[in-house]
């Protein structure tokens, strides 16, 4: 079987189930597992490289406004791939390219591959989307292990911090305009052990201002820029012009502002969102869970960011 993966979370999805050897085309965005990187690439971004955040938005909102994919799909690598599966989402336009992006190139096809799209809203619905393509790639074994051993994982996080006082917190998924996480990182923060208090579980991503975000008073902040990693969302936060009042912020003055892997453990609902989960359950309750799901996976922001200083 010859299977195209249309967005990140896809492409680990069927690495970790066992078809790493039957991924035959990824997106620019693929690069976990390593040997990802080393497959074609079939779906390519429009927007300009090294960008800054609000230029990013604001890219973002001039695509979508002309009613023009952010994605350019290879047609002619998808040719010489013929490929039997695509694995596809519906849930963000923006985030990943979609199937409105791949009909066009299907048409193309001298046979019609099969689609299985992706649409989760919350952490059950991303551990069934790995049952999903178990089932429709005959790894159903693989899949339903892998999923059961994820979900046991997320249980035993919610019962080390089970009677826990709950933070109030505020996962930030873009800063220049911010924007507040949602889907199934809401989902990801109450098994923790925290309350978000903007986010709504199995609800979209949604644009907000910072008089909404300071009248908040969250106790925890957790800075997620969208496809930034650990180091690449430390350095947005160092350059970052913060609102006026920020030091007025319970999470700022108590030093609990902190940077995360949004790449690895936020962003993608993927099988490393179990280890987001960890990495939360550390930040919130570091007394109730091993010191090793903080090191390295998440990283203590200064008061001082771009503005105040």
């Amino acid at each position: 079987m010859k299977i195209c993966c249309l967005l990140p979370s896809a492409t680990e999805i069927a690495y970790a189930v066992g078809l790493g050897d039957e991924v035959a085309g990824v997106t620019y965005g693929c690069d976990y597992p390593l040997d990802a990187r080393q497959k074609p690439v079939i779906v390519h971004s429009k927007l300009p490289r090294k960008l800054s955040a609000s230029e990013i938005d604001q890219q973002v909102h001039e695509f979508v406004e002309r009613g023009e994919s952010l994605y350019r799909i290879d047609t002619e690598a998808l040719q010489r791939i013929q490929p039997d599966l695509i694995l596809t989402q519906e849930l963000c336009h923006v985030c990943a390219a979609s199937p409105d992006d791949i009909a066009s190139a299907l048409e193309t096809l001298p046979n019609t591959p099969k689609l299985l799209t992706l649409n989760p809203h919350t952490l059950s619905d991303v551990w069934n989307n790995i049952r999903e393509v178990g089932r429709a790639t005959g790894h159903d074994e693989e899949a339903n292990a892998l999923a059961s051993l994820l979900e046991e994982r997320v249980r035993e996080v919610s019962r080390l911090v089970t009677g826990r006082p709950r933070p109030r917190v505020v996962c930030l998924e873009w800063l220049d305009p911010p924007y507040i996480a949602g889907h199934w990182v809401p989902d990801m923060v109450e098994v923790a052990g925290g309350l978000d208090v903007l986010g709504h579980i199995a609800e979209p991503s949604f644009r907000t201002d910072w008089k909404a975000v300071l009248a908040a008073q969250p106790e925890v902040i957790i800075l997620m820029p969208c496809g930034y990693d650990l180091q690449e969302t430390v350095d947005e936060y160092a350059t970052w012009d913060g609102p006026n009042d920020w030091t007025t912020v319970p999470a700022v003055w108590n030093d609990r502002v902190f940077a995360v892997d949004a790449t690895s453990h936020f962003s993608r609902p993927g099988p490393r969102l179990a280890e987001g989960v960890e990495v939360l359950a550390s930040i919130f309750h570091p007394d109730s869970v091993p010191d090793n799901w903080f090191d390295g996976r998440a990283s203590r922001c200064s008061v001082e960011c771009g503005r105040i200083r």
